[in-house]
C-alpha cells in the first residue's frame, strides 16, 4: 500500500519520512531557478528546506524555470504533487527519506513572456542555475563564451522572444533596469571553474551582440558570485521509484536519491540580499577558487578516471567499478601521482583526507549511480576536469602518463563498443563527430587530438602526444584491463 505524494497526504507520509516543519503556503518567491533537475532538488532545494524549517527567511521560496522539453515534463510531474519532492539520502548501512517543500511554483517551460515577467518582479532577488556544464556555450579549447553558437545567434536576432536561459535572464535584467528596479544576483550552481565569471561572460557576451550599453550596465551592476557545489545525485529511473514505494510506501513521480554528504561553498556577493544559508551549513567565503579547483580536479576528475575503463569493461554501477581492483588502483594511482600533487592548498582542508572521502563516496553501494551518467558529455567534461590537470603537469615538467590514458580511454569509448563487443549508445551531443574521429584514431591516434576545440595546444605538445598515442595503441592491442595493469606496474 503506497501513499501518493501531495500536501494533503503529508500527515500519512510522516509515518515513514520526514516532512516539512513549516507551512509551505507561507513562503513567497524570492529565487527563480533555471534547471530543476535532480541535483538542484537534492542540493539547493534541500538547504532551503532546512533553513525554512528553522523559522524565518520565508521570502526566499523557489520558483522553477526552464527552456527544454524535459523541463516541461518535470513541471507537470511536480505540479501534480504540489511541487513537493521526496529526497532519499543513502548510506551503506541505512537510508532516510524526507519531503521538501521549498519550491512554490514552476513557470511554463520556454514561455519567455511568463519567465521574463517573473524575473522583473522586485521580490525576485536571486536567479540561480543548474543547466549542466554543456549549457554555458563555452568553447572547449579556449573556455570562452561562444558568441557564434546558433542558439546565441537566434537570441541576438529575436531578443523579444529569447529561447536560451541567458537570453531570458538578460531580458529580465533589461526590464528591471527600465523600471528602475535593482538587479537580482545571478548564481550558478554548476560544476564549472569560475562558474560566476562564466555566467557573467555569457550574459554580457550576449548583451554585447544586442545592446552594448546594457552589457556595460550588467558588467558593473549585477553580481555573479562563484560557488562550489557537491552532492552525488544519480538520475531517477523506475528502480528509484520502486525502491521508494517498497521502503517508504511513498508514490512520487520523480523522487531524488542521493548520498548523505553535501557541500556548498560560495562567495558572499549578494547586493540584493540572500537567505541565511550559513545557518544550515553553507560556507560563505571571500574566494571560492581553491575549494572549486579541489573539487573539480579530485572528484570530477576522479569520476572521469573510473568512468571510461568501467564502461569498456561492461560495468554498470559506480560502486561496482570501485569493487574492481584494477579500476580502484587506477584511480588511486592517478589521484596520488598526477592530480592531487598539483592541486593548490585549500583553507582548513587536508587534500589526502578529501581524496579518502571521495573514494568512500564513490564506493557507496546504495547510491546506484551509473557509469553511463559519468560518461555523459565527455566533450564538455574532459576540457574542464582532466585536460587542465594535464596542462599544469606539462608546465611543471611532470609526466602525464595516467591523465593521457584517461583521455585515450574516452577516445576508445567513443568508438562505440566495449572490449567485449557490446554497443555503446550515443552519450554526447557531439557523438557522431566523436565516433568518426575515434575510428580515425584507431589507425592514427593523433587524429583524436586534432579536435582543437577540445584539446587546444595539447596536440602540439610532444610529451602529451606521445603519452596519448602509446596509451591508445595499448588499449587497441591489449584491451582495457591489460593496459590498466601496464600503467599500474609502470610499464606504460
Amino acid at each position: 500500500m503506497t501513499t501518493k505524494l501531495s500536501t494533503a497526504t503529508l500527515t500519512d507520509i510522516a509515518r515513514t519520512a520526514a516532512v516539512p516543519a513549516y507551512n509551505a503556503a507561507g513562503l513567497t518567491g524570492g529565487i527563480v531557478h533555471f534547471g530543476v533537475g535532480n541535483f538542484h532538488r537534492a542540493h539547493q532545494a534541500v538547504y532551503l528546506d532546512e533553513l525554512f524549517g528553522l523559522g524565518g527567511d520565508r521570502q526566499w521560496g523557489l520558483v522553477g524555470a526552464g527552456v527544454r522539453a524535459t523541463d516541461a515534463d518535470m513541471r507537470e510531474k511536480l505540479r501534480a504533487q504540489d511541487w513537493l519532492t521526496t529526497v532519499v539520502e543513502q548510506e551503506a548501512a541505512h537510508s532516510t527519506a524526507r519531503v521538501t517543500a521549498s519550491m512554490i511554483d514552476f513557470l511554463p517551460a520556454g514561455d519567455a513572456i511568463a519567465i521574463v515577467d517573473r524575473l522583473a518582479d522586485p521580490a525576485i532577488r536571486i536567479v540561480s542555475l543548474t543547466i549542466t556544464e554543456g549549457g554555458y556555450y563555452i568553447d572547449p579549447a579556449t573556455q570562452l563564451f561562444n558568441r557564434e553558437h546558433p542558439d546565441i545567434a537566434y537570441d541576438a536576432e529575436h531578443f523579444e522572444q529569447p529561447r536560451t536561459v541567458f537570453g531570458m535572464i538578460l531580458a529580465g535584467l533589461r526590464r528591471r533596469r527600465e523600471l528602475d528596479i535593482a538587479p537580482f544576483t545571478v548564481m550558478s550552481c554548476d560544476n564549472i571553474p569560475g562558474n560566476g565569471h562564466v555566467t557573467q561572460n555569457a550574459i554580457v557576451g550576449l548583451a554585447e551582440l544586442i545592446y552594448p550599453e546594457l552589457a556595460h550596465w550588467v558588467k558593473h551592476n549585477v553580481a555573479f558570485p562563484n560557488g562550489m557545489v557537491d552532492r552525488i545525485t544519480p538520475a531517477t529511473s523506475d528502480r528509484e521509484r520502486n525502491l521508494l514505494a517498497l521502503d517508504f510506501g511513498i508514490e512520487d513521480s520523480w523522487p531524488v536519491f542521493c548520498e548523505n554528504f553535501k557541500q556548498w561553498v560560495i562567495e558572499d556577493n549578494f547586493p540584493a540580499g540572500r537567505p541565511a544559508l550559513e545557518k544550515v551549513g553553507v560556507q560563505f567565503v571571500p574566494d571560492v577558487a581553491p575549494f572549486e579547483l579541489m573539487k573539480i580536479r579530485i572528484l570530477n576528475g576522479g569520476h572521469a578516471t573510473i568512468a571510461y575503463p568501467a564502461a569498456l569493461m561492461d560495468i554498470h554501477f559506480v560502486h561496482e567499478a570501485m569493487e574492481n581492483d584494477l579500476i580502484r588502483r587506477f584511480l588511486d594511482k592517478i589521484e596520488h601521482d598526477e592530480i592531487v600533487p598539483i592541486v593548490p592548498p585549500v583553507p582548513d582542508t587536508d587534500l589526502e583526507d578529501y581524496y579518502k572521502l571521495i573514494e568512500r563516496r564513490f564506493a557507496n553501494p546504495k547510491i546506484g549511480d551509473t557509469i553511463t551518467r559519468l560518461c555523459l558529455d565527455g566533450s564538455n567534461r574532459q576540457p574542464k576536469f582532466i585536460l587542465p590537470s594535464a596542462r599544469d603537469r606539462l608546465k611543471a615538467g611532470a609526466g602525464v602518463t595516467g591523465l593521457a590514458l584517461v583521455s585515450a580511454l574516452w577516445c576508445r569509448y567513443c568508438f562505440g563498443e566495449t572490449d567485449s563487443g557490446l554497443a555503446i549508445a550515443p552519450n554526447d551531443e557531439s557523438w557522431d563527430r566523436l565516433q568518426a574521429q575515434s575510428k580515425r584514431a584507431k589507425e592514427r591516434p593523433a587524429a583524436w587530438l586534432e579536435m582543437s576545440d577540445i584539446f587546444g595546444d595539447l596536440a602540439q605538445n610532444p610529451a602529451y602526444v606521445a603519452a596519448f598515442t602509446n596509451a591508445l595503441d595499448n588499449l587497441w592491442t591489449e584491451g582495457t584491463p591489460a593496459t590498466l595493469m601496464r600503467y599500474l606496474e609502470g610499464r606504460l
